[in-house]
């Protein structure tokens, strides 16, 4: 189930057609942090995230741990909508199922809600319920952070 499938850099150059934007930060700030550990259910000590946008499009790379090890995740939103999430890196044992196409093709479109939760429910997959929910918050905190950019 371990692999890389992706180097995050391609999967940055491939979004952007071979040609990606400078990467920029969202702050993480006193008035932002509740809301980004109320979609992640845990604390997040960081204090800024890394993207890259143009236009109407940002690309995030974040990782979100599965069981016990994280979870490396490309995603790419554009105009409040998800149009891409690819597993890029799995380093749990199991639950490597959710790399797989029939999973991540469930998210594209999916926007949020006034509420900061997905507006179509996620199908999970039975022996991998903690990797579906890792991705589930990644998609969720994607599109929250995407809405804190000048591109959204």
């Amino acid at each position: 189930a371990k692999g890389v499938y992706q180097q995050s850099s391609d999967f940055i150059k491939i979004a952007f057609d071979g040609t990606p934007p400078k990467a920029k930060a969202v702050w993480i700030t006193k008035s932002t942090r509740p809301q980004v550990e109320e979609i992640l259910a845990h604390k997040f000590s960081g204090l800024r995230i890394r993207y890259w946008g143009a236009e109407k499009k940002t690309v995030w790379v974040l990782d979100e741990i599965g069981k016990d090890h994280p979870i490396t995740v490309g995603i790419v939103i554009n105009q409040h909508h998800i149009t891409q999430i690819k597993v890029l890196e799995f380093r749990e044992s199991r639950g490597d199922e959710v790399r797989h196409p029939f999973f991540t093709d469930q998210f594209s479109g999916i926007s949020l809600t006034p509420d900061n939760h997905l507006n179509k429910s996620i199908d999970g997959i039975s022996g991998a319920t903690l990797s579906v929910r890792a991705l589930t918050k990644i998609g969720r905190l994607a599109l929250y952070l995407h809405s804190l950019t000048p591109f959204s």
